[in-house]
């Protein structure tokens, strides 16, 4: 696997995980925004995504935890379903982020989840920069896996 790629510097000289594409800082904005809908009371970790569609959508998700641990959201899974809700498509840029507004890798299940949505080019948003979906889970699991 290949390393992530390292922002390019800003403008300003300044290097960051959104330096490289312009994309970046209104998917941060967004997935900072969702934050702020979080239910998280369990845990006390809260997470907002966001997600552009290859249309030029904007969706975005927030965890919801419940009592009964294993029914808890992801913000991912949220994000899919406003996905569907808002007329369905395929995933072009993702990022998700902690309480910080800080980027976050997506846990292995959300990776399954995100990569059966994802347009052929999705890019995420890691800690580390940006990396194409196909880095952040090789050798994913899909329809085709299930014959015809």
């Amino acid at each position: 696997m290949a390393a992530p790629r390292e922002p390019e510097p800003a403008e300003d000289g300044a290097a960051g995980p959104t330096a490289g594409d312009p994309a970046w800082p209104e998917l941060l904005a967004a997935a900072r925004d969702s934050l702020e809908r979080a239910y998280c009371p369990y845990s006390g970790f809260p997470v907002g995504a966001a997600a552009r569609t290859e249309d030029g959508r904007l969706v975005t998700g927030a965890n919801i935890e419940n009592a009964a641990y294993g029914v808890t959201l992801c913000a991912e899974c949220s994000l899919v379903s406003e996905l569907f809700r808002t007329g369905g498509g395929r995933l072009v840029r993702f990022a998700c982020v902690d309480r910080t507004g800080t980027p976050i890798m997506p846990c292995g299940r959300c990776r399954q989840l995100l990569s059966e949505h994802a347009a052929p080019d999705l890019v995420v948003l890691t800690p580390q920069g940006e990396l194409p979906m196909a880095e952040v889970l090789p050798q994913a699991f899909g329809p085709g896996n299930l014959g015809s």
